[in-house]
This record gives structure tokens, sequence and C-alpha cells, in this order.
């Protein structure tokens, strides 16, 4: 990608200084081990932050080119994938997920609890792909086992990593729905059964699928479901909070004591896993990361190569969730991206309509279609509390416009 001076662009170099010093500040302090920004005005790249260390124990800088655990920043591109076989004529959102997976056509919806066990109702009507793509469907994720069907899932070890999704798919299919369908909404696994839905529609595993539809013609060179043995020494260490404050390598807390998507292949990303999570799955750097941002901004097209016609993507980035199921003050859910429905309601200072997508350990991107911009934010820290450091990123980048 180009750069260029962020004066050419309407920004001013001394504004965005505030953001470098920001960032600085949350790894002098020791509240992150290190983070990677970039933002881009008008196709220009205008900013690039790097600073930290991707191991503190190793003492080994963060780099440019590092690759980060993406989680549910996956999302995004795996409903990419879909919608670009949607343009293809293949299916309808509105189409029944049993269309594809006949298990789910037979699915139960938990209505409660007794001392005889769990009761369950016939759906009302079909999960949809819809419902999968804005976690209307029921489905859940047995992250937490806060709920019955939460501890359901997580009995079943739903999120373990040596099933492919041919072999986990059916088996979500056989628990039961936390809701009706559409009735209510529940974060889910919604996203890999997508996956899965990719991979029978295409003929092709969801990593050929998305290596030669979407990171190639973008040039996402160094996207994929692992690290491999060429490209280790690059991936940054994945932090959580210590006990005393300060930081932990998650690796040194027992397995017993994480939940279920900070164990095993989750963390560890030098063996392809055999399953391949549309929800959570993905590696890759900022740079790459900021050619997706890009695609998006240039109505899903990038440097020639178009993943998606101009109105799927306004499709996309419209909220789709009905107001009995609101998510935060002013933000709403789109296909893949989250959505600023209001800027005064949801405090961000950023344009009505600008959208984006993040994942667990603090990666994110975001675009601002009115003024032209995409910012892309790079960490490994999980973390129960807020990290103030997301929204620090989008203040200092608008603050810093001056046209």
């Amino acid at each position: 990608m180009q750069t260029a001076q962020p004066e050419t662009v309407g920004l001013s170099s001394a504004r965005l200084a505030r953001l470098d010093a920001a960032l600085q500040g949350y790894v002098d302090r020791g509240e992150l081990a290190g983070v990677i920004s970039l933002l881009a005005r008008r196709g220009q790249l205008v900013h690039a932050s790097c600073c930290g260390w991707a191991d503190i124990a190793a003492r080994r800088p963060l780099e440019p080119d590092a690759l980060f655990r993406m989680f549910s920043f996956t999302k995004s591109v795996t409903t990419v994938a879909l919608m670009m076989l949607y343009e293809e004529g293949r299916f309808h959102l509105s189409d029944p997920v049993a269309r594809f997976i006949p298990a789910f056509g037979d699915s139960q919806v938990f209505v409660g609890q007794t001392d005889a066990g769990l009761e369950l109702a016939p759906m009302e009507r079909p999960i949809t792909l819809h419902d999968l793509l804005l976690h209307t469907s029921g489905l859940a994720y047995g992250l937490f086992p806060t709920t019955p069907v939460e501890a359901l899932y997580q009995e079943a070890g739903i999120l373990r990593m040596d099933e492919p999704l041919v072999e986990k798919v059916p088996r979500v299919a056989t628990l039961p729905l936390a809701h009706q369908p559409g009735k209510g909404w529940t974060y889910s696994v919604g996203i890999d059964v997508v996956g899965h839905i990719v991979e029978l529609v295409s003929g092709q595993p969801l990593d050929v699928f998305m290596r030669e539809r979407i990171f190639e013609p973008l040039g996402m060179v160094d996207t994929d479901f692992y690290a491999p043995p060429e490209k280790q020494e690059r991936l940054a260490t994945l932090y959580v909070p210590g006990p005393g404050g300060g930081l932990l390598d998650v690796t040194a807390v027992p397995e017993a004591n994480r939940p279920p998507f900070l164990v095993g292949a989750w963390v560890d990303k030098t063996i392809k896993p055999a399953f391949l999570s549309g929800g959570g799955g993905l590696v890759s750097t900022a740079a790459d990361c900021l050619r997706y941002a890009m695609m998006l901004l240039g109505h899903g097209e990038l440097d020639g190569a178009r993943l998606l016609g101009r109105k799927t993507v306004e499709l996309m980035t419209q909220n789709h969730l009905p107001p009995e199921l609101p998510l935060p003050a002013g933000v709403g859910l789109g296909l893949g991206v989250t959505v600023v429905t209001d800027m005064a309601r949801a405090c961000i200072p950023c344009s009505t309509g600008s959208y984006g997508a993040g994942g667990a350990a603090g990666t994110e991107f975001w675009v601002d279609p009115q003024e032209e911009m995409a910012g892309v934010l790079m960490l490994q820290y999980v973390s129960d509390l807020p990290r103030p450091v997301n929204q620090d990123f989008r203040v200092l980048a608008a603050q810093a416009i001056v046209d």
C-alpha cells in the first residue's frame, strides 16, 4: 500500500503523535506486552506504530510482521466467504440451515429444567443462514457454563481442536437450542457452522477456499489457521492478567484453569488443527488485516481484486438486529461486523455507519466510510476487564482529522 504524509490526506502529524504516545504508555506501564496500529485514509497508509515486546520473558521485540491469534476477528472473514458464494446465486440468507445440514431440521429448544432433566420443545421455525450470521439461531458456545445449554456445550467439548468440521457440526446439531430461532441473541458457534456450509457449497476445505478466494487475491500473504515452521518465530505470545497484576503468559496457567478457547491449538499455532474454526481460528498480521479492511472500504475491491459487489457490502454493513435484540447503545450488528448506528449514543467519535470487528485478544479493524478511513489494532491480551486501548485508538485516530 502506498504511504503518504498525514497532511496530504487531511490528518495532523502532531495529533497522530498522541496515538503513538498513548500506545507506548500501555507498554511502559506494563499493561500490554506490545501493540501495533495502522491507519489509512483515502487509500494511503498514513500511520504505522509498533512498540513493545512479542515475548517479554525472551526480550523479543515486537516486529511489524508479527503474527497474532485473531480469535473472533475470523468471523468477519468467514462471513465474507459465505457472501461470495451468496453472490454466485448458491442460496438465500433466508434458507434453512437444514437444507445443507439435515440434522438441524430436528433441533429441539430448551424451555426449562426440572429434577427429571431438561425440558425441550420443537422449533417454531427453522434456523436460517441469517440466524447463524446474527447469533439468533439459539446455538451456544460453551465458553462458560453459565446456563444449562452452555454447560452441555462445554461437557460435549464442542471447542476441541482435534475434530474436523464434518464431525463437529453434526454433533452441534444434536444439542438443544438456547432459545427459539430469531427470538433471542446468544453468542455461538454459528459462524463455525457457516464455515462448514462454505465447505459444503464450494466443495473445498475452508482453509483452501479462503486462501484461493480471499487471501491470495488480496495479497494477505501471512494469514492462515496456523503458523508454518518458517513463520513461527514471528508469533506473538498470548498474555492474560497476572494474579497479582501485570501480565502472565497464558501457557503458565494450567489448562484446567483456562476457558476452552485458551487451551491446546487455540494457543499453540505451530500445527494445523483439525478444527478449522471459522469463528476464531485465524492467525494474521497487521498488514494483512489492513488489506482486508481496505477491501471492505473499497466496496469489496482492492487493487483490482474484487471479492464482493458494492451492494453486498452495503447489505453486510447495515444493522440487522430487530429493536428487541439490541447490542450496547448506539451499536448494531451487521453480517460479520458491528455497526455504529448512533455516534452520540455509542460515545465514539466516528461517523454513523462505521463498522468493524475484533477478537478476544484485542485484534480489531474498523472502517469509517464517510471519512474514507480504516484502522487496524493488534495485540495479544485476553482479559475479562475492558481494554481501554481499543477505544483510545478510535478516539486518537478521529481527533487527528483536521480537514
